[in-house]
């Protein structure tokens, strides 16, 4: 069975759901509409009888981060619609890292900004040797607020310091080192490897998977949500900024930004 959507294919497959992000001629990027379709498919295979969920994407990007159109009309927005914006990307993220049933990310090219969030959430992160990681908003006077509460939990301070600080783009080679990976896989391969991973999963006791899942979600739950809301508003404030302004114009413009200070 194969449900459509807008901007990913959903599919089923004996106890396995395969979500793969499907705008392959924008990189993946992340838009409005993607971030719709992603929550409604983590309802959809909430509700269905799949155990396991991969997370892939069509063409050579796994997610280049935000869209474009999407990034231009940020500088335009109020602090209200800033703060809206900043919770959406807060509940598609967490939506993952919560999620109830294992999840395994197939990654296949680059993932960066909330592309290396969608990536890097889920239970298991596999990646080609192409893959790439990166957390750039600092590049374009942007703070990448949301993920970091996540980042510092996964690679410890010193690294998550390093990607943030720096904005510098990583291979899976070193994602793996600092233990934003799991597996590293060969080019063309994460899918099938994670099809495999995948089945062994299913071999185990789904209830004591979910209750696992459940537990380890109880950990330091409370200062992971203060954390995120803390992000949120670093997030919404930073777009109020000339810095910011100035940033997302450069980008766009492809010339070497004018910073305030």
């Amino acid at each position: 069975m194969a449900v459509m959507y807008t901007t990913l294919n959903l599919t089923f497959d004996n106890k396995i759901a395969t979500l793969t992000l499907s705008r392959a001629e924008k990189r993946n990027a992340i838009c409005h509409a993607l971030i719709d379709d992603f929550l409604a498919a983590l309802r959809e295979v909430e509700e269905s009888s799949a155990q396991v969920l991969i997370v892939a994407a069509e063409g050579k990007a796994f997610s280049a981060g935000l869209d474009l159109e999407d990034l231009q009309a940020l500088v335009t927005h109020t602090a209200e619609e800033n703060r809206a914006h900043s919770h959406r990307i807060a509940t598609l993220v967490r939506s993952l890292y919560d999620f109830p049933k294992t999840t395994i990310a197939a990654v296949n090219g680059a993932a960066i900004a909330g592309g290396a969030a969608i990536a890097t959430l889920c239970d298991f992160t596999l990646a080609s040797t192409a893959a790439s990681f990166g957390y750039a908003e600092v590049k374009i006077g942007f703070v990448p607020a949301i993920v970091s509460a996540f980042l510092m939990r996964q690679v410890g301070e010193k690294h998550a310091r390093d990607l943030l600080l720096t904005g510098r783009i990583i291979m899976a080679d070193e994602a793996y080192r600092m233990g934003l990976v799991n597996e590293v896989v060969e080019a063309g391969a994460p899918q099938e490897r994670a099809r495999r991973l995948a089945e062994e999963l299913l071999e185990n006791s789904p209830a004591s998977l979910r209750a696992t899942k459940a537990l380890l979600r109880s950990y330091g739950g409370d200062q992971l949500s203060l954390d995120i809301q803390n992000g949120m508003e670093a997030n919404a404030s930073i777009r109020q900024s000339a810095d910011f302004v100035e940033g997302v114009r450069s980008f766009l413009e492809r010339r070497k930004p004018r910073w305030s200070e």
